[in-house]
């Protein structure tokens, strides 16, 4: 079968499609015929060698984390009934899914339901989970004011419906005009374009000069410290990312005199653990035509490193794929 493989930490380039043995399923496992592999952000930063939070994998690897098909076969003790559903799945260990073929714990697997296409499936299945328990984390209120940063991205995208849903008026910050457009009719009350100066009096604005009551930081960096520094008094500042290279860091002390509660990276582990509820949550909240999937661009598992590289450039709105 086709894999992609990091051969060395460094830029796009160092991706390559290479051959190698079927898997087979061993005990409890399955083996899936991929169609579609999802891509995070955090997957261009690792193969740079570069993390911000998990452990480096040591090349030469596979990445990808979540993929989206057909079972194909099963191993011992797994109901042979599974052979030709439609499945998405987390690879274990979080890594191998960029491949034709993978094999997944048959506890794992997340049938997809009708009506529902299998790219929007899979790009749901890792960030349907995390939005799902980072609003729940944030315990947002009707009317409450909402900022979500890089709100044209996959899991941003999400967040931003989660909110509006939840009766919270939605400020969602992009880099351009395109951006800003998908951002708008997702249903974002507010947009502004944090890559212009002054977009953070452009945010104060927009929540009435008092601040966002929480704010979803999922870029870090400079563009998250200011964020925070307008987040309201008594307000939720979540941290789930760091796109920028760095997260954003808070000081307790400084937290405490402002009464604003942080919620850091460390809430990712515990999402990351047990998944399958809220990533089952969210496919069949996207069936019922209430949380949709914003699937950007979609490359063949041989470009795997322009995929990485239009990530990169920011050149794509919601969820990037591979199709296999």
């Amino acid at each position: 079968m086709r894999v992609v493989q990091v051969t060395r930490f460094g830029g796009p380039e160092v991706l390559e499609t290479r051959t190698v043995p079927d898997p087979v399923a061993g005990p409890g496992e399955v083996v899936v015929k991929v169609r579609f592999a999802e891509i995070n952000f955090i997957e261009t930063q690792l193969r740079r060698g570069i993390t911000p939070g998990p452990p480096l994998p040591e090349p030469p690897y596979v990445p990808g984390a979540g993929v989206g098909g057909l079972v194909l076969s099963v191993g011992d003790d797994v109901d042979a009934g599974l052979v030709g559903r439609r499945v998405v799945t987390r690879t274990p260990g979080f890594g191998g899914g960029n491949a034709e073929l993978v094999v997944a714990r048959a506890a794992d697997l997340i049938e997809v339901p009708d009506g529902l296409a299998l790219a929007d499936a899979t790009a749901l299945l890792i960030d349907g989970n995390t939005a799902v328990g980072l609003f729940a984390n944030a315990a947002i209120r009707p009317g409450e004011r909402v900022l979500v940063q890089a709100a044209a991205g996959g899991l941003g995208s999400l967040l931003v419906q989660l909110a509006r849903a939840a009766g919270a008026r939605v400020v969602g910050t992009a880099g351009g005009a395109a951006k800003l457009a998908v951002v708008a009719g997702l249903g974002a009350e507010a947009t502004v374009d944090y890559s212009r100066p002054g977009w953070i009096q452009e945010v104060l604005d927009a929540t009435g000069g008092r601040g966002p009551d929480v704010v979803f930081d999922g870029v870090g960096g400079e563009l998250g410290r200011q964020a925070f520094e307008v987040t309201a008094r008594g307000g939720r500042f979540s941290v789930h990312g760091a796109s920028s290279g760095s997260a954003t860091t808070v000081d307790p002390a400084e937290a405490d005199r402002r009464g604003v509660t942080v919620l850091g990276l460390d809430q990712l582990a515990a999402l990351g653990q047990d998944g399958n509820e809220r990533a089952v949550h969210a496919l069949a909240e996207a069936a019922a035509g209430r949380l949709k999937a914003v699937v950007g661009r979609t490359f063949p598992l041989e470009r795997a490193a322009e995929a990485h590289a239009a990530i990169e450039a920011r050149a794509v709105n919601g969820k990037t794929l591979l199709e296999v």
